[in-house]
């Protein structure tokens, strides 16, 4: 996302025609990739967590798919069937989802398990009544926990950065951040299992203090919300230490890979067709702004992406792979839409993760 005053539209109209033009060459070698896109930020964050484990991935889907078949004309069939799919699962394979759960997480994983037995049960009885509202309230409860257990089966960072971002600060987990804005409060998850280097990039700067009274200076209703420019003639951070701009590579960890893209595009590296772990499928996603010239050339400028189908369909868009999303709002998305340029955030401050910030080594 250029922090220059480029039309990021226009550009991508341009990509849109090109693609279309390839593809009339040569389809469907080109064809963008398909599918029912996941669309909720918390289901990409559980998704990217690195853990393998087949029984808690079944038992998150199972929940998942409940709300896609309450907007398929209310399926309650196929509600009925996903819970007893996750009743199943808990009643027969706890051990095996407790198994991958770290040491000293496993008094906590076993009470959540319990937990999540009996919400099934109510999930069960409401489910009966056939009431939308309090189903997917009780579903959403439910995934919490499965977030919990699932997050408790992370034993570590999984990869090794590349040493050329060694004086880089670096996010070895995730972070979760309070953000006051003018028009009311956001909570953000950060992801460095998937963009490490952006994602520390990141809570340093919220550490920092970087934002707190910055305006929004880009505002695009349904489409991009941005911030980060700071006061004077810089566009980004200068490290006072060094008295350099802080330059932050392209980040994108494709699904499958084992560690992130570093410095180019996918569609550069000739690889459009693949699926980042963090797309923009998902109303609040966060990612690094960069001039349109310079994959590597972000700093503290950052947006959030007010996701609209129609210009961007999830699963078929043209932004997955040029730019480094690094987290997702999880809650006050009605506030994210309120707000324009002008309005501020007030505050940042790091709530819980910090402990995963990794300081550069020439600090």
């Amino acid at each position: 996302m250029s922090f220059c005053n480029v039309s990021f539209k226009r550009s991508l109209l341009g990509l849109v025609c090109v693609i279309v033009l390839l593809i009339g060459f040569a389809a469907p070698v080109y064809a963008l990739p398909q599918g029912n896109a996941i669309k909720d930020p918390k289901a990409l964050l559980r998704y990217a967590l690195p853990i393998e484990n087949s029984d808690i991935r079944q038992v998150q889907s199972s929940l998942e798919d409940i709300a896609a078949q309450l907007r398929a004309n209310r399926r309650w069939g196929a509600v009925t069937s996903d819970v007893k799919r996750v009743d199943r699962i808990l009643l027969t394979q706890s051990d095996k989802i407790l198994a991958s759960v770290v040491d000293d997480r496993k008094s906590e994983a076993a009470q959540l398990i319990e937990q999540l037995k009996a919400g099934v049960a109510e999930l069960t009885e409401i489910a009966s009544t056939k009431d939308k509202s309090k189903t997917l309230e009780k579903r959403a409860e439910l995934l919490d926990k499965v977030s919990t257990i699932e997050e408790a089966m992370v034993t570590g960072f999984p990869y090794e950065v590349p040493k050329e971002y060694s004086n880089l600060p670096q996010l070895k987990g995730r972070a979760t951040i309070a953000a006051k804005t003018s028009k009311g409060d956001l909570t953000i998850v950060v992801d460095g299992f998937s963009a490490p280097v952006t994602a520390g990039n990141f809570v340093d700067l919220v550490q920092r203090g970087f934002y707190n009274g910055l305006p929004f200076t880009r505002a695009e209703d349904s489409y991009v919300l941005q911030i980060g420019d700071p006061p004077g003639k810089e566009v980004g951070f200068v490290d006072p230490k060094t008295n350099k701009y802080r330059g932050i590579p392209l980040e994108v960890l494709v699904k499958g890979d084992k560690v992130p893209t570093y410095g180019i595009t996918l569609e550069d590296a000739g690889r459009y067709l693949e699926e980042p772990v963090l797309p923009f499928s998902a109303y609040g996603a966060l990612a690094l702004a960069r001039p349109d010239f310079d994959a590597n050339g972000g700093s503290s400028q950052f947006f959030f992406f007010l996701f609209e189908p129609e210009l961007t369909p999830a699963g078929a868009n043209l932004l997955d792979g040029r730019y480094s999303i690094f987290g997702f709002v999880t809650e006050g998305a009605d506030v994210l839409g309120q707000l324009k340029a002008g309005d501020t955030i007030e505050s940042m401050k790091v709530v819980d993760g910090l402990e995963n910030l990794v300081e550069p080594k020439d600090a």
